[in-house]
């Protein structure tokens, strides 16, 4: 479209009468319709051809400059110091350039996307494949895959999302200002939600899924709601005493807390006690799932600030990336995560069933030797690098949690 519009306008060999500059002028410019009825009378007038620019017209006729011209439905002001190029390509830029809608109600599929990034979808899939993993350690035999045990899955992943995306949620708005430097995309950044907005998701969320564990009356799973929405809170809320974030041990310790501990044993219990009605036995399995897990954990809050070193030293975030640089943070958090993978084979090693020892020592050398060569290849001073390796190591996340039921 552009090109064609600029060669319109430099083959233009008819000067355009006053009476014209008059209709053109006085046009309105609400639409595309105006623009489009001024040129269908400008081409009958007398079989001549009239295009733009107007100034350069006028110019050439040595009459007064005009200032502004209807151009695509909108008013463009011509600046008599730029080129004649940058004014054709500044008005068909603002005119033909699809620009993203500020507004997520303006269709269901605005709605949905906004929604989609203001979930943060990574952790959303992680605390679901989290649930359904460790749930299948209390598995002992086959007649254990009955409704009542997928029905009390489905339950534990329904509450836990909801108090996920209340965390992230509440993250957001404490932490408008930060992403808009760190993380414009996010709808609170970038203006499509409004706080408010924010506050009514976040809090109705919360509510529901304290109202979904009240129902259930599963204790493990109230005690799991309950803890998170405590250490969620006191994350990120700016109240006084709280917002631990702003401190690089103590976050880490809330993330710590939430994804190795409570996940790991509290939805277990939920399964083992609640739906199966046995008593609390930590098994191997469980054993070894919260302490590598342990592990995943401190690497995921150390190597999400990686990415986020500019806002947070603006705003006074300390984490240990501000502190220590990005270079030191990300190779600590390699070498936490190749010995989580050297700790997982000797546990494969050790085990009495075949399979189980296989798979395991199997998949996490796989695991394992994929995060080095990633590493190796990965451009810490380009920040779209580093954030694409952050979402690697969350996929890794999601492969583990896929090994934990095969580790027996």
């Amino acid at each position: 479209m552009e090109p064609l519009l600029v060669g319109s306008f430099q083959k233009a060999s008819s000067p355009l009468p006053i009476p014209y500059l008059a209709e053109l002028t006085s046009l309105h410019c609400s639409s595309n319709v105006a623009t489009h009825s001024f040129k269908r009378k400008a081409f009958r007038n007398e079989g001549k051809s009239y295009t733009m620019p107007l100034r350069l017209q006028l110019q050439a006729q040595g009459r007064a400059l005009i200032d502004e011209i209807c151009f695509g439905g909108r008013i463009v002001k011509l600046n008599s110091s730029r080129s004649l190029d940058s004014r054709v390509k500044s008005a068909s830029e603002q005119s033909f350039e699809s620009e993203p809608s500020k507004n997520p109600w303006n269709s269901p599929q605005h709605a949905l996307d906004a929604f989609y990034r203001f979930s943060r979808p990574h952790t959303v899939i992680g605390t679901a494949l989290s649930i359904i993993s460790v749930s299948l350690l209390a598995v002992e035999k086959l007649s254990d895959f009955s409704p009542l045990f997928f029905s009390g899955v489905l339950e534990a992943i329904v509450a836990a999302l909801l108090m996920n995306i209340y965390i992230v949620g509440l993250n957001q708005i404490s932490d408008i200002d930060i992403d808009k430097v760190n993380k414009p995309y996010l709808p609170l950044a970038s203006g499509e939600y409004s706080v408010i907005t924010g506050v009514m998701i976040v809090s109705s969320f919360a509510i529901l899924s304290f109202w979904l564990g009240w129902m259930i009356r599963s204790y493990p799973l109230l005690w799991a709601l309950s803890v998170s929405f405590v250490l969620g809170t006191a994350y990120s809320i700016n109240l006084p005493l709280l917002r631990w974030k702003r401190f690089a041990v103590v976050a880490a310790l809330c993330i710590l807390a939430v994804r190795a501990v409570i996940v790991q044993i509290a939805f277990y219990l939920h399964i083992q006690m609640f739906v199966f009605g046995r008593p609390a036995v930590f098994a191997k399995p469980v054993i070894f799932a919260t302490a590598f897990m342990s592990f995943f954990s401190v690497v995921i809050a150390l190597f999400k600030d990686i990415p986020d070193i500019v806002g947070d030293k603006k705003y006074g975030i300390q984490s240990f990336t501000v502190r220590l640089g990005q270079e030191k943070v990300f190779w600590v958090c390699i070498f936490l995560l190749e010995i989580a993978y050297a700790v997982a084979l000797l546990v494969g090693a050790t085990s009495s069933c075949t399979w189980s020892k296989w798979t395991t020592v199997i998949g996490h050398t796989i695991l394992g030797l994929l995060l080095w060569n990633r590493a190796k290849s990965t451009d810490l001073k380009n920040k779209v690098a580093i954030t694409s390796f952050y979402m690697f190591i969350w996929k890794l996340f999601y492969a583990e949690y896929l090994l934990i039921p095969l580790v027996r």
